[in-house]
């Protein structure tokens, strides 16, 4: 092997470069640091740059020079940075690497892995991966109208995908699709289905398959598991050109803390606190990002804009936000430091998020950013100069839990908890929702949503096709896991493939055939979606017939004078001669009905069109006389 050396008079940092850096403003990192492929003085090889403040010496080694830890050694920058970094002329794309460290104590040294790598290894193998991002992208007709696709005001349900399982190939040892596979098979079922968007739990490298991706050593790499970076390109361009968004789930509450990765990289607690107190997760044995540093925000924020800029990404799913809010999340008395004030909200994760938020917004204003935040933090989607934290929506994890657990009762007891079903409507328009039903909800012994249906399989059939109508008529955008949309009996297993074979049967089809006319539905009716987050679009017609456990309400646009009448029937009895009064008269269409015998129901209807009568019913001068069929919605619409 020809010998190669080390260039230290070449960088890719410029003085600009290092006064953002420095200040905590430089977000755009990922074309700096890291291993670049380029061209010195016409030698063409890689520029190598990492920030370790604390090592007395950094050398990079790889398949190129045997991991010889002594015969490339990078340069520290003259400028305090605690930047490293030098050229390496010969080096090619798909060269193996990692960082080799010694702390300035001596007693450090440790192979790293870059956090700035664009691709990795395959896992259980950690080294970095020398790649470049070219990718010619087809994707521009999305990108010049994903303003209005991702506005507040579109209709938005989200299909949640685990890349790993939602299909495999059986015959190939149950391997997972890779990326180029997933494009067409994936893009046809979600454009089939209705959905608009699609989430993809974090794709970001991570070691461990079992966390699902949730404990990451890869900030700025898709999962070589399934492909290269321009694999998953062309997944997300092919998503794209079928009209179909692209969320990513994005993980800075934590890291993994594999060796290699960023724990201790140069010996120090560079990247987390180092005080245990502040710096490390007790639920998941991972590390806290100081979220006060400058160097570290830098590199978060790179991290989201990375994907939004170089990925196409169209929205970002921050998990576990109410960990970072909270300084004492998950943590007795005296296991946590309050902050200045005394408190236990933890200002820098504050700070942080919305610097964040105001960040992506800036650059990416056509893009959203959707806050899993489970408790009652207030304004979290209100905008930071209002004194918010700026996300674009927030898990509404309250109507999740509520209407789970109300609906997981048998029938007859469920006028003793009819509150628990309207309760979420008292919140509402706080913030900007999204209802979840989510892959939290279908492991780790829960069960899946059909086994959370009480009753017997008609029964339970019936209820879950109540729950996605009652969900798809709520205010509010959706999102909807993997295998629910089937009915699967299974919890979730991310070692096997969806239980598509149960579409073979007549039950799991129709209620397929349900989510997918729901979702079609839903954006086709301008009622259900323009004004989900403001007390305008929503009116109760009756909100406490309790003994019938009976919701009726009105659902209302802005583009047209259309009006959408919501009835839902939570007992197995069915309802005749139903009166509920209703805010104009005249002739309402029956345009949706989960009993249906097309969904597998006992047909039971309105027979198309109902006219109104000259009844007085529930504050309005005329009202309709309906047929609630059992454990069923019915929505009729009046133009």
């Amino acid at each position: 092997m020809k010998k190669t050396t080390v260039i230290h008079d070449q960088s890719l940092l410029t003085e600009q470069d290092i006064y953002l850096f420095k200040e905590g403003s430089h977000f755009r990192l990922y074309n700096k640091l890291g291993a670049h492929l380029t061209e010195q003085n016409g030698q063409p090889g890689v520029c190598f740059a990492v920030w370790a403040p604390s090592a007395e010496k950094v050398t990079v080694i790889g398949d190129f020079n045997c991991w010889n830890k002594k015969s490339h050694p990078l340069a520290p920058r003259w400028d305090s940075s605690g930047i490293w970094e030098g050229f390496i002329p010969g080096l090619q794309k798909g060269s193996i690497y990692k960082y080799f460290i010694t702390a300035k104590n001596g007693r450090f040294k440790k192979d790293k892995g870059d956090p700035f790598a664009f691709a990795w290894e395959v896992s259980p193998k950690t080294a970095s991966v020398v790649w470049d991002l070219d990718y010619t992208w087809n994707d521009s007709e999305w990108m010049e109208k994903r303003r209005q696709n991702n506005s507040l005001s579109a209709p938005i349900s989200i299909y949640e995908v685990h890349l790993g399982s939602w299909r495999r190939v059986v015959e190939e040892n149950n391997r997972s699709l890779h990326y180029h596979e997933l494009a067409e098979q994936l893009a046809k079922y979600v454009k089939e289905m209705g959905f608009t968007h699609v989430e993809f739990l974090p794709v970001m490298e991570h070691p461990f398959y079992g966390s699902w991706g949730y404990q990451k050593t890869g900030y700025f790499a898709p999962s070589s598991r399934y492909g290269t970076p321009q694999n998953f390109m062309y997944l997300i361009d092919i998503l794209h050109q079928n009209g179909i968004g692209v969320i990513l789930d994005w993980v800075p509450s934590h890291f993994a803390s594999d060796e290699y990765g960023l724990a201790y990289f140069d010996g120090t607690n560079l990247y987390e606190h180092a005080d245990r107190r502040q710096g490390y997760h007790p639920d998941w044995g991972s590390y806290i990002f100081n979220y006060g540093r400058k160097e570290v925000q830098n590199f978060l924020i790179s991290s989201a804009m990375f994907w939004l800029d170089k990925y196409h990404i169209d929205g970002l799913r921050i998990d576990a936000v109410a960990s970072m809010l909270y300084l004492d999340y998950s943590r007795k008395e005296g296991e946590w430091i309050p902050n200045v004030f005394g408190g236990r909200e933890n200002l820098e994760a504050i700070s942080f998020l919305k610097r964040l938020n105001t960040t992506v917004y800036q650059n990416f204003p056509d893009t959203q950013t959707y806050a899993e935040e489970s408790t009652a933090w207030p304004m979290v989607t209100k905008p930071v100069h209002l004194g918010g934290l700026g996300f674009g929506l927030k898990w509404n994890m309250g109507w999740m839990h509520d209407s789970l657990v109300y609906i997981s009762k048998e029938p007859v007891h469920r006028k003793f908890h009819h509150d628990q079903l309207t309760f979420s409507l008292w919140y509402a328009f706080f913030e900007n929702f999204l209802l979840p039903l989510s892959h939290d909800e279908v492991v780790h012994g829960k069960g899946s949503l059909i086994n959370k249906m009480p009753g017997d399989n008609w029964q339970k059939f019936a209820n879950l096709r109540l729950l996605f109508g009652y969900m798809y008529m709520h205010p509010g955008k959706k999102l909807l896991f993997m295998g629910a949309e089937i009915g699967q009996w299974h919890e979730w297993n991310h070692d096997t493939s969806l239980d598509w074979h149960l579409l073979e049967h007549d039950q799991h089809r129709q209620v397929q055939k349900w989510v997918r006319d729901l979702n079609h539905y839903y954006k086709q009716e301008p009622a259900l979606f323009e004004v989900d987050f403001d007390l305008d679009g929503f009116s109760w017609i009756d909100c406490q017939d309790h003994d019938n456990s009976i919701i009726s309400f009105i659902r209302r646009g802005k583009s047209t004078g259309t009006i959408v009448l919501v009835v839902c029937n939570f007992t197995p009895v069915p309802r005749y001669n139903y009166r509920l009064g209703v805010p104009a008269s005249g002739f309402w269409q029956e345009t949706l009905n989960s009993d249906s015998h097309y969904y597998g129901g006992s047909n039971l209807g309105n027979n198309n069109l109902v006219e109104t009568d000259t009844i007085a019913s529930h504050g309005y001068p005329q009202s309709l006389a309906l047929t609630i069929p059992p454990l069923a919605m019915v929505v009729l619409r009046k133009d």
